[in-house]
């Protein structure tokens, strides 16, 4: 079984390397490089070539692909042209697909506003984009991946299985370093991929406030950082902020629990509830980010017990080699 993933992300590719692990020929695609370097299994570089020659590009791997591939796993709700006209020659070819939702690319405002007042959308992914999308994608795919119920709402209706499968996580690649309960200043770090998505406003102004308030702490944005340099800082941290707005954990998420860090993050109430086990994350919203975040830098006694209890999560339902086998169960059903 050879499976083909892209067009582009981080979590596609510790995807592969799980499936890897159970003998999956798997290989991650990123059509164009990046500014966190990710390291895909193939990149066709497309950002450096002239953009006329750029469909010519992926042309020519697409029919390569054809010849060599299997499973097509499309992420993102992009497939190799903006058309979608390769899912009818795929289809007729015999190949089987499969589409994997990571959060704008389905998460329709009108929808999520009825449960979360503080969501934000990006504005690129108009309403009409999504359901033109969601429509074309169904016409040929049965099965849609997501990785929280929160994406669950945007595709159940759609398509005829939606799987809801949580992110993979190679913990093998993730050693815990749990906080030191007697550093009296703490380093709390927020790593946004989009400061309006994950509210990183609300987080600053707790961080002044609790700064003018005398609270002894450090604070790092961590923006315009490869991938491996963010992974770093997270590691010598004590306390990690994901989102805010969103109502779903993240992949920030998982990997500061993976390594062994306390973290904030806003999960819907009534979505805690439909995660596999008790997800340890400390809720906050907007309203309550201060007061939250004042509270867990006063108690240190707190930091490695939740952090251990994060990272036994995370072993438990992120393991890549775990999480492979869900996938492997799709790819059979397909």
């Amino acid at each position: 079984m050879r499976v083909l993933h892209l067009p582009y992300g981080a979590p596609m590719i510790e995807l592969c390397r799980g499936l890897r692990d159970k003998g999956i020929e798997a290989t991650a695609c990123h059509f164009s490089d990046n500014r966190y370097k990710f390291q895909p299994d193939i990149c066709l570089h497309l950002n450096s070539y002239p953009p006329n020659e750029r469909e010519e590009k992926v042309t020519e791997f697409f029919y390569e692909a054809i010849q060599t591939y299997h499973i097509f796993h499309f992420h993102f709700g992009e497939t190799f042209f903006p058309d979608k006209r390769d899912l009818a020659i795929l289809k007729k070819a015999g190949k089987k697909m499969v589409v994997h939702h990571h959060g704008s690319d389905v998460r329709l405002l009108s929808v999520a506003k009825r449960f979360n007042p503080y969501v934000r959308v990006k504005p690129e992914w108009t309403e009409e984009k999504i359901n033109n999308n969601l429509s074309t994608l169904s016409s040929y795919m049965d099965h849609a991946i997501v990785q929280d119920p929160e994406l669950q709402e945007y595709t159940s209706h759609v398509y005829k299985h939606t799987h809801v499968i949580p992110h993979a996580i190679n913990i093998r690649e993730f050693k815990p370093i749990y906080p030191d309960v007697n550093n009296r200043s703490p380093l709390v770090v927020h790593a946004p991929t989009s400061r309006n998505l994950k509210g990183t406003e609300f987080i600053l102004h707790a961080v002044d406030e609790l700064k003018q308030l005398g609270i002894s702490f450090q604070f790092k944005l961590l923006e315009g950082l490869t991938y491996e340099e963010t992974k770093d800082l997270l590691s010598q941290s004590d306390i990690v902020i994901d989102q805010l707005r969103i109502g779903a954990s993240g992949y920030i998420s998982s990997e500061a629990m993976a390594l062994g860090k306390p973290v904030i993050c806003y999960i819907r109430e009534d979505l805690t509830e439909k995660y596999p086990g008790e997800i340890p994350v400390v809720n906050a919203t907007p309203s309550t980010i201060t007061s939250v975040l004042k509270k867990l830098i006063q108690s240190p006694d707190r930091w490695v017990e939740i952090g251990k209890k994060g990272r036994e999560y995370i072993e438990t339902y992120h393991d890549s080699r775990i999480v492979a086998n869900r996938y492997l169960e799709v790819y059979n059903q397909l």
